[in-house]
Parts: structure tokens; sequence; C-alpha cells
């Protein structure tokens, strides 16, 4: 793809989409949103207001209530239509991933896949609202239905790590259930994140306002996407410190939540386990980019019956890692996200050191990225082991024997994800239970995503769960509706 092609359709992104219209964010201030490896500016953006924002929810409202009348078909046509609109555009938007947020071919070949496969879901959705199941009533000749209508006007906000996917698991399904939606995509990553479903969205004729997207940051919105009076449900990915902002802004009012916040996940190799296909997982599952998903790896515990071979084997693995430019097909590690988190990184890294914390792989910082750092011997009290790193940076951490190995999994304040490598995957899957996470993984890596089951976390991960049946329950309210046949006599 061309320099100047990829400009131009940059160019039809670079604005707010607020009822059916693309527009200029009114703030007076710019954004130059930047690929994150070189610093190059893709494209400057002009930053929404609180007032815009609130005309998007007021939009947002009166859109919805002809949207939620609209009949199954209608709604499948059009979710049809942009995700052929996403497909026909797979290249662009695979560019545009590593532009943005930096991410390799094959991060950005995940993230889409990812991504498309929740659209696909979110289609056979379409049907699950305005449908009646019946139940059975003690009252003769009475029938009972009881419905899942729209729940309103959905507030989306989605992190810089994986904006494509991050969107297509809310703002799909909630539109496929008649909802609309008022989206806030991280202005790093707003094109990819936000305002590529604005366009997919207006070539698939959706009606004005159904979604809305802008392009804004916390200088100017301030709370005005979890306050406004019109927002019904609130989903959000990000940092614990925003979640429990969120929680605690809205404590007061009905409005309900969908919080994933990011985690400590373990990978535990039992004392059974396969080293080399450890080293696999624990390559591929704490260094997919570069470290920056929320369901990665973060600590490493290994029984010590193996935990001299694994180490062995690791740094070697990690030592042969490329680094550098992520549009190079052969690079795994690119940049992180910005100078900000790069420097957040390597503070992570120095702390350690002053703790003592030696490392077998010695990584290095040049711009934005950072070559990979493997800890070892970690104790799961330091400062290194109770911080959700996001970044290239490795730790393993010894355990005694198996139980211990899931007792330190579980000293965490946090649960969103783990995985425990073993032979015996009877004895696995017993263990997985009693790790305190949302999900547990056997034999495989802790960041694992499908559309059909739930995802979510336990303790300080979040509440509620993304998937197929429990973006179900989260997007719709149920309503009972019964109907007397035949005329009763009441007592008085």
């Amino acid at each position: 793809m061309q320099k100047t092609e990829d400009r131009t359709w940059i160019n039809r992104l670079n604005k707010s989409y607020v009822g059916g219209q693309w527009v200029n964010g009114q703030s007076g201030r710019d954004y130059d949103i930047k690929d994150p490896y070189d610093d190059s500016t893709l494209s400057t953006v002009s930053l929404a207001t609180d007032e815009q924002i609130h005309e998007a929810f007021e939009t947002a409202r009166v859109a919805q209530k002809k949207w939620a009348k609209t009949t199954a078909e209608e709604r499948k046509t059009v979710l049809t239509k942009a995700l052929n609109y996403l497909e026909k555009e797979k290249e662009n938007i695979l560019q545009l991933i590593m532009r943005e947020t930096g991410g390799t071919r094959l991060k950005a070949e995940v993230e889409f896949g990812f991504g498309i496969n929740d659209i696909k879901d979110a289609i056979t959705m379409v049907n699950e609202v305005y449908t009646p199941r019946e139940y059975s009533s003690v009252t003769p000749n009475k029938v009972n239905r009881v419905y899942r209508l729209p729940l309103g006007v959905i507030t989306s906000i989605t992190p810089f790590n994986f904006p494509f996917n991050m969107a297509t698991r809310t703002i799909f399904p909630a539109i496929a259930l008649g909802n609309s939606v008022v989206h806030k995509p991280d202005v790093q990553v707003g094109l990819i994140g936000g305002q590529l479903f604005a366009k997919a969205f207006e070539e698939a004729g959706l009606p004005a306002g159904v979604f809305n997207s802008l392009l804004t940051d916390l200088e100017e919105s301030g709370d005005a996407f979890i306050t406004n009076p019109n927002v019904d449900f609130i989903s959000f990915t990000g940092s614990n410190a925003a979640g429990r902002h969120i929680k605690e802004t809205t404590a007061s009012s009905m409005k309900q939540l969908a919080l994933e916040l990011g985690g400590n996940n373990p990978l535990v190799l039992l004392n059974d386990a396969d080293v080399d296909y450890a080293v696999d997982i624990a390559t591929f599952g704490k260094f997919m980019h570069n470290g920056q998903i929320c369901a990665i790896t973060n600590r490493i515990i290994a029984n010590k019956t193996i935990y001299d071979e694994f180490v062995e084997k690791y740094a070697e693995r990690v030592n042969s890692l490329k680094v550098g430019d992520p549009k190079d097909p052969d690079t795994i590690i690119g940049p992180v996200i910005n100078e900000k988190q790069a420097d957040k990184i390597m503070g992570i890294v120095e702390k350690a050191k002053e703790e003592g914390l030696k490392t077998v792989v010695e990584g290095e910082r040049n711009g934005n990225v950072i070559s990979p750092y493997v800890f070892v011997n970690v104790p799961n009290s330091s400062t290194l082991a109770s911080t959700e790193v996001f970044g290239p940076v490795a730790q393993v951490i010894p355990a005694e024997d198996d139980e211990e190995a899931i007792r330190i999994a579980n000293d965490t304040d946090f649960g969103l994800s783990a995985a425990i490598i073993t032979d015996d995957l009877e004895k696995g899957e017993r263990l997985a239970l009693d790790i305190e996470s949302g999900t547990t993984h056997v034999n495989d890596m802790p960041a694992v995503l499908e559309s059909n089951v739930p995802f979510g976390g336990m303790k300080n991960s979040g509440i509620g769960r993304f998937g197929h049946d429990w973006a179900i329950e989260e997007l719709t309210t149920t309503k009972w509706v019964s109907v007397q046949k035949e005329k009763m006599e009441y007592p008085f």
C-alpha cells in the first residue's frame, strides 16, 4: 500500500462522528496521533468538548428509541454491511493497527481476527430481543412471557493496546441488541479504535445517532461519558484507578457497569510440565505486543524441580527475539505506545534492580523500543511481582512445590486470567478451579480470547463479563409480561 493512499484513507477518519455527521472538535485544541516507533504524525485531530459529548448522548437517546423498534433482519443487514466493509479494508486496517499501536504484523493479524470474530458473533444476537420465553403459571389460564429488551444508551470506553478488538466486543453486540452507543476510544489510537467503526457504520447505512464516536481527552471530557443522565450502561477497559473512579462516581446512580481493569496474571509451571512447551508458551504469552495486553503473562511461577532448566532455555529463547521496527515482518518486539509508558517500564526495571533482583536477559531502551528483560528468583513479595508491568519485562518466581505455586498465583489483589502447564490434564483442570481468576487455561497462555465464552475478572480485575451469553445479559433488560386469557373473579 502506497503512503499517499494510506494518508487519503486515514484522512477520512480524523474527525469525531456525532449524529451521523463528521465534525471537528470545538475545543480549540489539536492532538497529533503518532506512530510510536518513529514519532511521525499520522494525523492531527481537533478534540471534542463536553458540550459535543452531551450532544452525542442526546442524539443517541433519540436514535435508540427508533433503532430499538427495528426488526432483527434490519439490524442484521446493517451489521453485515459494516462487517463486509471492514473485511474489504483489511489491509488498510492492518497497516493502521501497526502504525497507531506500534504493533507487529502478527499482532495486527491477531487483533483483526479477534475483532472480526466478535462482529460475526454479535450478528447472531439480533434475535435475542423481543423473542419471548414462556414460563408456567400457578394461575389458571395465565401465560407468562419473559422478554429481553434493549437496555438503552451504552457508553463504551476503550484503551490503547488492542483498540480494534476492545471496541468490537462492546459496540457490535450493543447495536445488534437494539441499543445505541457513545464511544470514546483512547485518542492515541482514535482512528483504529473508534472512527474506523463510524466509517463502517456510515457505509452500512446505520441510522444517524445510533453510533457516535468522539475524539477527545480527559482534559476536555472529564466525567461526561459516565455521568451523563442518558447513560444506561458503561463498558470500560483500562486501569484499576480509572475503573475505581468510575465505580465511585456512579455509585449513587443506577447505571450498570462492566469494568475490565487489568491483572497480575500467573503462568504456573507444575513439576511435570513439558519444559520446551512451557518456554514456547512463556515466550509468546509474555512478549506478544511487547507485553501490552491486559491478560498477558505477568508472573511466571515455576516448580523448583524444573526451574533451572526452564530459566536456561527461556533466556536463550528470549535473547533470540528480533527487536526493532514493527513494520519489518520478522520483528517480534517493537515500541511501546509512547514515551511516558516507556519511562514507566524503565522505572519498574530500575526499582527491581534497586531491590536486588537479578536478570538473565538484560534489555535496553532505544526511544520507545525496549528489548526484553528477564528477572529470576523473584520473590512474590517484591515490588516487581506486585506490579502489572505492561511491557517486555518477564519475571520468574520459584515455588517449592505445586501447592505453593498455586498459593503464589493467588497471592495478588488481581484475578483476571491465569494458566497452568502440566502433563496431567485432570490435575490441571482441578487446580484451575483453585486459582482466583476469571479465566484459567490449561496448557495455554493466560491471554486467550474467544467470542462465545465469558471474559472478565475477579477481585480488583473488575466486574462484569464480555462474551456472547454474558454480553446479552449485560446489554439487555428483562421484562415479564403476563397475559390472562380468561377473566378471573377477585375476592373484593
